[in-house]
């Protein structure tokens, strides 16, 4: 086996692991489009396993977000980025230790946009890490959402115009990554709150955040109609439609869909 084979081998294996509602989808595309997504994947849930790290000072989250940011910004130096990470090795998931691997695999043409997105990520969850993921209105619920969540649509969005020049709007991109996001974060509120986190702005009750959430996934339905490569519709129509049936079974006072209700809607989108 070739390193690039193994390498890629070793992304969709750990992307197994680490999402089970992304690793669905990225299988099911083409080996190209597989390639691209499933490595600007793993470059997000990298830092993304830094910025939830439950045994992790504030500061040094901060810090580790930051000069990753920074390493994003030039020629990747893989070294530098695991001496960066060294003390903390024992603690960090294999996901973020090999940020450098999923750089490698990832194709020529995205690269560049793939390691910007990343950058300006790692960049915005510092800045929240710094602020305690405080909250308070609804221009900071935008704001931290887009760097966590929509950044990621328009990574995609950039990916999907290198492969066929399929032309999106980034501003339902965005909608579309936030719709996702605010799902999780209303699966996850309890969680979040036992840990002294809340990501609902003040005066807010969780049926705002239903709506904030309802109102996004609307931007993602308007953003799907856009794209006519079938490969690519198929992978933005699920994990959408597991959002929205996540959303509905939290309204049913459910705290998420079990295997049967997944497997089922996958094959839904299969169908179509």
């Amino acid at each position: 086996m070739t390193n690039d084979a193994k390498l890629q081998k070793d992304a969709m294996h750990i992307l197994k692991l680490t999402s089970r509602t992304f690793y669905i989808p990225i299988k099911l595309l083409n080996p190209t489009l597989r390639k691209a997504v499933g490595s600007a994947y793993l470059c997000m849930r990298a830092i993304d396993e830094i910025e939830d790290h439950e045994l992790m000072e504030a500061d040094t989250k901060q810090f580790l977000l930051q000069e990753t940011s920074k390493l994003l910004q030039d020629d990747f130096n893989n070294d530098a980025y695991e001496e960066l990470l060294r003390p903390h090795s024992d603690i960090l998931p294999e996901v973020s230790m090999r940020l450098g691997d999923w750089l490698e695999v990832c194709p020529d043409d995205v690269l560049e946009k793939v390691k910007e997105s990343t950058s300006i990520m790692a960049g915005g969850m510092a800045k929240w890490v710094g602020k305690d993921f405080d909250i308070k209105t609804s221009d900071d619920l935008d704001d931290y959402t887009y760097y966590v969540a929509g950044l990621v649509g328009v990574m995609l969005s950039d990916i999907w115009e290198a492969y066929d020049g399929t032309k999106t709007d980034r501003d339902l991109a965005i909608g579309y990554g936030r719709g996702l996001q605010a799902v999780n974060m209303l699966r996850n509120q309890h969680e979040d709150a036992d840990r002294g986190v809340r990501f609902i702005p003040d005066g807010w009750t969780r049926d705002d955040m239903f709506t904030y959430a309802e109102t996004n996934l609307a931007k993602a339905d308007e953003y799907i109609k856009t794209i006519s490569t079938k490969n690519i519709l198929v992978f933005c129509k699920i994990p959408l439609a597991l959002a929205k049936s996540t959303l509905s079974a939290l309204q049913s006072g459910r705290e998420k869909m079990n295997r049967t209700e997944v497997e089922s809607t996958v094959a839904a989108i299969m169908k179509e």
